[in-house]
């Protein structure tokens, strides 16, 4: 207890005034307090889980125009294959990646024979 207030008697006339004790009192703060911290933690779970979402949703567009810029860019491939515009280095990068999907092809193909 404070001594000022214990010198003025101010806890007995607060206590007389509220029809509370001191601890009665404290006890009203502390779950008062609690209620708040409760309410607020509610609060940003709910902001949590939309913020989850929103990641969700942002991971998946950026997973599709990431598909959609590889697909544009092989068609501007095979337009410059088809056009001759290719440098040779531009060539032999397209010929590896088309190795490269001939070779996953024939391991599916295996892989469904088995």
């Amino acid at each position: 207890m404070n001594q000022v207030s214990d010198r003025y008697g101010l806890i007995g006339r607060l206590s007389n005034f509220t029809g509370m004790n001191p601890f009665e009192q404290q006890l009203k703060r502390v779950n008062e307090k609690l209620q708040q911290f409760l309410r607020q933690y509610q609060s940003l779970q709910k902001e949590n889980e939309k913020l989850k979402q929103d990641i969700q949703l942002m991971t998946s567009r950026y997973n599709a125009l990431n598909d959609q810029t590889e697909k544009l860019e092989q068609q501007t491939e095979i337009l410059k294959l088809s056009k001759g515009e290719m440098s040779e280095t531009e060539k032999k990068a397209f010929e590896k990646r088309l190795n490269q999907y001939v070779k996953e092809i024939d391991r599916c193909i295996a892989l469904l024979n088995e």
